[in-house]
């Protein structure tokens, strides 16, 4: 009677299981068996103006573990293989630079059926693990981002998490372009996880994602890295910028920062550096926001290029005594001599002429206070203050480049619109896009306007030549062969909200062959001082030898005329 009842609740449990429940056990059973797996797409490259790749994506190995597996390893006494979590551990940290303690004890969870041990490992080194034979440990397929120059732009670029999905730079902000849309594909798997071959199941094949051409210039973005970091470290700034621009299109040919850092080797690397200050970091320009005090003031007909000031040695504004960069007596300048010796308190005096609510419309106007259009991730508007927030000394400072912040791609945006006539043209750094079938979608062109009239753009340039003259603050950033146009900055930074003695930004923003404007380089050197700090004499060397290397590239010829003569200084008694 016992053995009966057994019989009968077993058959009972039976006609449950395969008569009542037998659709969703069988169902149960598949999900486990069947699962549904992810294909990778392939991550478009990011190439330079030339097609020369500057991030693409290699086929790699993600290394895996099967703890429950490796527990289930016997090690034979004397054995020299390794067969558990300790002895396996040892060998693999050092080939995937891991720390063996913590990888011995992920080994040993062996509750689990799956772990990663090291993702987006070189072929080289998955070939060698892969022949040690080691139990429980696989491979699995994917691909690694890398960057055949290492640091080159590394600061536009970005670079993408462990994931493959961006995570900063151009890699974040052209994502989905650039990720394309994954496959799918049914596969079986055994009890330990691991795919059984069949042709069971539907495939949808993965879409690669779009290859990103960008304006840059591989060789003169080389070039610029190494002008710029060599004069870091000579001048011992805390950083530097350089932005090369193509003036008729905005298209940026070099955008340069260091320090900076490799892409595929950030594991020490501070995220200070991984920034892009050209677009990141505000900073009061200094002096050279002084050709838009000059240009407003022009396009206002307040003044001419030959307009006669008494510039005094000092100047009383408010409560604030101005100085110039050295001290004088009483200087008899013209308007194109105060550009071209920089002169503070001549800027001020036909500042106070302009009037605040002008010269607040001229800083606007050039683009200040605005993102510039780049399309870069991080980029900071900056600061110009409203007139009503002006203070009683704001007509004396932010003239000269103080108590207003901006970025350099602002600035030289600034300097691109004068050398192009006085239409801006806003920055871009994307050129076109293609599909794995050749298929190429340019970018929209950039949006112009005009922001100064073509007649006070020309006034602006010929002034601009004397800077470089033996007469103005920047002989030094002359290009042989070239007629050079541009101005110095030198301004005190400030730090925790106070200006900090000897602490400057240094600059020197110029175009060339100033005749027909081709380029324009902003070069900006954060936090000199303890080697040179003056603009003309830091900045100035560095944007000679990049120009003239983007003249000659680019087989632009020698400039065939002579500058403008401008007077700057006269002796005697003025009208003003």
């Amino acid at each position: 009677m016992i053995l009966m009842a057994v019989i009968l609740v077993l058959a009972g449990r039976l006609v449950q299981l395969q008569g009542l429940q037998s659709t969703a056990y069988a169902a149960q059973a598949a999900n486990q068996r069947i699962q549904e797996v992810s294909l990778p797409a392939t991550r478009g490259e990011l190439l330079d103006r030339d097609g020369q790749p500057l991030a693409l994506s290699v086929a790699a190995k993600n290394v895996t573990a099967n703890p429950k597996n490796i527990s289930k390893a016997v090690c034979q006494v004397g054995e020299t293989k390794p067969c558990d979590p300790r002895t396996i551990a040892a060998v693999l940290a050092p080939m995937l630079k891991l720390d063996a303690g913590e990888l011995t004890t992920k080994l040993s969870n062996s509750k689990k059926m799956f772990v990663y041990v090291a993702k987006e490992v070189d072929l080289a080194t998955a070939v060698a693990i892969t022949a040690l034979k080691l139990p429980g440990i696989d491979m699995e397929n994917t691909t690694k981002r890398v960057h055949p120059s290492h640091d080159l732009a590394a600061g536009v670029l970005g670079f993408t998490n462990s994931e493959g999905v961006g995570a900063a730079g151009l890699e974040l902000v052209l994502q989905d372009l650039l990720a394309g849309t994954e496959g799918k594909v049914k596969a079986r798997f055994d009890g330990f996880g691991r795919i059984i071959p069949s042709d069971e199941g539907s495939r949808v094949e993965p879409i690669a994602g779009r290859d990103v051409t960008l304006t840059l210039d591989r060789d003169l973005q080389w070039y610029a890295q190494q002008q710029l970091a060599a004069e870091v470290a000579k001048t011992q700034a805390v950083n530097g910028t350089v932005v090369v621009l193509d003036i008729k299109t905005g298209e940026v040919l070099a955008l340069a920062t260091a320090p900076t850092f490799d892409p595929d080797n950030r594991r020490h690397v501070s995220t200070d550096v991984m920034g892009n200050p050209a677009i990141n970091e505000v900073y009061e320009p200094g002096s050279v926001n002084k050709v838009i005090t000059a240009a407003a003031a022009l396009g206002a007909g307040i003044v001419t290029p030959q307009t006669v000031f008494a510039v005094p040695g000092t100047y009383q504004v408010s409560d604030l005594l101005l100085h110039d960069a050295e001290p004088h007596g009483l200087e008899h300048l013209t308007f194109a001599g105060v550009l071209a010796k920089s002169s503070n308190i001549g800027t001020v005096m036909v500042a106070q002429q302009l009037g605040v609510e002008r010269l607040y419309q001229a800083l606007r106007s050039f683009g200040f206070g605005e993102k510039s259009g780049l399309g870069l991730p991080g980029e900071s508007r900056g600061v110009v203050p409203k007139p009503a927030d002006w203070s009683g000394t704001s007509i004396a400072n932010i003239p000269i480049g103080q108590g207003l912040s901006t970025n350099v791609i602002q600035v030289a945006s600034v300097y691109a619109t004068i050398a192009n006539g006085g239409v801006r043209v806003a920055p871009m750094i994307v050129a076109s896009n293609r599909d794995s079938a050749g298929h190429v979608t340019r970018s929209a062109a950039p949006a112009q306007r005009r922001v100064i009239s073509a007649g006070v753009a020309q006034q602006v340039r010929d002034m601009l030549e004397s800077v470089v003259s033996q007469e103005g603050t920047a002989p030094q950033a002359a290009v042989a062969g070239y007629r050079v146009a541009g101005k110095t900055g030198t301004a005190q930074r400030v730090v925790n909200g106070r200006y900090q003695a000897g602490n400057y930004t240094s600059s020197f923003v110029g175009f060339a062959p100033a005749e027909a404007p081709r380029f324009v380089t902003a070069v900006v050197l954060q936090g000199t001082g303890k080697a040179g700090y003056f603009g003309g004499s830091t900045a100035g060397p560095v944007f000679s030898a990049i120009t003239g290397f983007a003249l000659r590239s680019m087989d632009i010829p020698p400039t065939g005329t002579k500058p403008p003569v401008l007077r700057l200084q006269v002796d005697g008694p003025v009208s003003r």
